[in-house]
């Protein structure tokens, strides 16, 4: 009896399911707007973003000017933002917000667009177009709705690409430091790099790290250096040990940059005894 009331119900929701799909697609493919207006939202109001997506690229441009336009527009951005087609509903929230300054949905498709934004954007190793992107969007969004429902995700996700884009610069600084070891030329650029995420990023979560790779860096440039150099470059190495050391005192490199430390102590050592001697 349980395994024939089962059977029954799993025939039922085929055939309803088979009604609905059949139903969608005489409704795609004739030409009455309206009905294929009403199908979209049904649909969009089921949950089922797909089908309804399908929908609303036919009739968008048939309601652009209609007072119907902004509901069907707002529909599709988010159907393709529902969907995961980001780039796609990107597009379609910029369009929104140019063609509807003034509508009640505004707030939610400038969130949605820059959410858009913030999905496309790649692993820090990658190219930061999206990123740049994305962060411009979100700021703009933060900057015109402080009061918004959404402003604290839109912080957070402006957060975590701000991280993001520097873990990337910290990378390149770091490589650049690895590999001048053997080339001069790149240790300075490394130096450069590290000096002018120090000075951009001040808050940043690795200003730490960054500290420490400016002390190894200006170290081996000293070492390495000319007669007429050396003296003034390790007083900059000096110089950078201190400011790790001011900033944080219990460093996880502190082992490693005290090492560095009293080399650098003992190289000067040996000006300091010529200046006396002389």
């Amino acid at each position: 009896m349980f395994l024939n009331m089962r059977s029954i119900l799993l025939f039922c929701c085929a055939a309803v399911l088979l009604v609905s799909c059949s139903e969608y697609q005489k409704v795609l493919k004739e030409t009455d707007t309206k009905a294929k207006y009403e199908m979209a939202e049904k649909l969009y109001e089921e949950g089922d973003y797909k089908r309804a997506v399908r929908l609303f690229e036919q009739i968008a441009p048939k309601y652009v000017g209609r007072p119907q336009g902004e509901r069907v527009m707002f529909f599709f951005a988010d159907s393709y933002f529902k969907n995961g087609d980001y780039y796609l509903s990107g597009y379609q929230f910029e369009r929104f917000i140019k063609s509807y300054p003034r509508s009640d949905k505004i707030q939610e498709a400038s969130f949605l667009g820059a959410k858009s934004y913030y999905m496309l954007s790649p692993r820090y190793s990658l190219d930061q177009t999206e990123t740049d992107k994305a962060l411009l969007k979100l700021q703009t969004f933060i900057n015109n709705y402080s009061e918004s429902e959404y402003f604290e995700e839109a912080n957070t996700m402006a957060g975590e690409l701000t991280t993001k884009k520097e873990k990337k610069e910290i990378e390149i600084a770091k490589q650049f430091n690895k590999l001048g070891e053997f080339n001069l030329p790149i240790l300075i650029s490394a130096i450069t790099a590290l000096d002018n995420f120090i000075t951009d990023n001040p808050g940043s979560v690795y200003r730490e790290e960054a500290l420490f790779y400016r002390i190894e860096a200006a170290t081996r440039l000293a070492l390495n250096s000319t007669e007429e150099r050396k003296q003034e470059r390790l007083e900059d190495a000096l110089e950078s040990y201190n400011t790790l050391m001011r900033y944080f005192p219990e460093t996880e490199f502190k082992k490693k940059a005290d090492g560095y430390a009293e080399t650098i102590r003992e190289e000067l050592s040996a000006y300091n005894t010529t200046s006396l001697s002389k």
